[in-house]
């Protein structure tokens, strides 16, 4: 999926939701033990009832990977199971060596060898170019470069002062040389707030992935203010507030009532804007 295709996506569902499917067994509904893969199960469920109102599918490959064979084979699943209209982010954080990076570039995207063909894979940037480029060879798929994040502990690097400025800016700045918004997004945490007027200072055209918002705090109304572009530019993501709105058989219905509160705000915001 290219930008005008996810900004056309934004316009005809009026959102511009991602959410996360971050299943742990031990959260998810009872009745579903029933099934033979439950996690999956559940990830389908989630799918089947907020798929028209997201744009965007975000599994953390973390809650995968825990489960050894069977949890890679579910998020092989789950990827098959999204609808095509719907982008799609393996968030790895993955980040290594050129030829170490190859391998996992071939494993987010290259369908033939690993079962997978996600739109997107976020990346850890502290390696530096070589690290970055493997998955850019792909020039149909995205790479989203941690940027500014939502956690407690973002200010240990993060924040650092360099003689150019602070070192997320520097990522920012020094990445966009590498790749074009047309390939490159970055993670901006929504607790960031006004940094977000500059971030858009510095990668003005670039899609933002956007955790936090939800179960972490964030408000979507700050994110806005400051991060919509001409594009939209924005994809908000939500896991724990949406996927776990229920533990009963209820599960997906709370999940789509949890989803549709989060994209009716963003239609206000969308017209609001004069993007839709």
């Amino acid at each position: 999926m290219n930008k005008k295709q996810l900004f056309e996506q934004i316009q005809i569902k009026k959102s511009f939701l991602c959410v996360g499917l971050d299943p742990v067994l031990e959260n998810i509904p009872p009745h579903l033990l029933k099934y033979e893969n439950p996690v999956l199960e559940f990830n389908k469920q989630i799918i089947d009832a907020t798929k028209d109102l997201c744009v965007a599918y975000k599994p953390n490959t973390a809650f995968y990977e825990c489960m050894g064979l069977k949890g890679w084979e579910t998020l092989i699943k789950t990827w098959q199971y999204m609808p095509e209209d719907i982008f799609s982010i393996a968030d790895a954080k993955r980040g290594d060596i050129g030829n170490t990076s190859a391998m996992y570039a071939d494993a987010f995207f290259n369908e033939a060898k690993s079962d997978m063909s996600f739109d997107s894979v976020t990346v850890a940037p502290y390696m530096g170019k070589d690290s970055v480029s493997p998955f850019l060879t792909y020039k149909d798929k995205w790479v989203i470069l941690l940027a500014l994040t939502s956690n407690a502990g973002h200010s240990d690097f993060q924040l650092h002062q360099t003689p150019e400025g602070k070192l997320y800016e520097e990522v920012i700045r020094i990445s966009s040389q590498w790749a074009d918004s047309e390939q490159l997004m970055y993670v901006v945490g929504a607790t960031r707030g006004l940094e977000f007027k500059n971030i858009r200072r510095l990668a003005p055209d670039n899609f933002l992935l956007v955790p936090g918002v939800g179960a972490q705090g964030g408000s979507l109304a700050d994110v806005c203010e400051f991060g919509l572009n001409k594009e939209c530019g924005l994809l908000v993501n939500s896991s724990r507030g949406i996927i776990y709105a229920s533990k009963g058989e209820d599960f997906a219905e709370r999940a789509r009532e949890e989803a549709l509160k989060l994209q009716q705000e963003m239609e206000a915001i969308l017209l609001t804007a004069k993007l839709i």
